[in-house]
């Protein structure tokens, strides 16, 4: 009886292009998540149904600066595959820092401290990688 030889996986390097465009794509599926399960707290769809978003009325401006707000990840995934190093290094570095206080946002004055508190502190996990990824961009000799 023949006796299998163990084999090690082959573990391919991921460059850090792709790895930018996950964690982008990540935070873009967290972003709309929390967003889409928010509306099963009890009254949300009710002030929805009357023209209110939290505490803001709906509007074309508040619909522009949610699409805004959304369409950063979503142009940082394209972003992250298809810009030079250099500026994709630099691009990534400034928009993460910029999501950062965003995300917070989200959790500031919450009745639902724990739901939103995961999902910002997810959104922030997702930053950090972003930040460490550019940070730390391989240089050659």
């Amino acid at each position: 009886m023949r006796t299998r030889q163990p084999t090690t996986l082959d573990d391919q390097r991921i460059s850090v292009r792709t790895k930018l465009a996950a964690a982008w794509t990540s935070l873009m599926f967290l972003y709309a998540y929390v967003d889409i399960l928010a509306f099963f707290r009890p009254g949300v769809v009710d002030d929805i149904l009357v023209g209110v978003v939290w505490e803001f009325d709906i509007s074309q401006t508040l619909m522009i600066v949610f699409l805004a707000l959304m369409a950063l990840p979503i142009l940082m995934v394209v972003l992250s595959m298809t810009l030079p190093a250099r500026a994709n290094r630099i691009t990534n570095i400034v928009v993460a820092s910029i999501q950062v206080p965003f995300a917070a946002f989200n959790v500031v004055g919450e009745s639902w401290r724990y739901f939103y508190g995961l999902g910002v502190a997810l959104e922030l996990v997702v930053l950090v990688l972003i930040l460490r990824y550019a940070w730390t961009w391989p240089r050659q000799p």
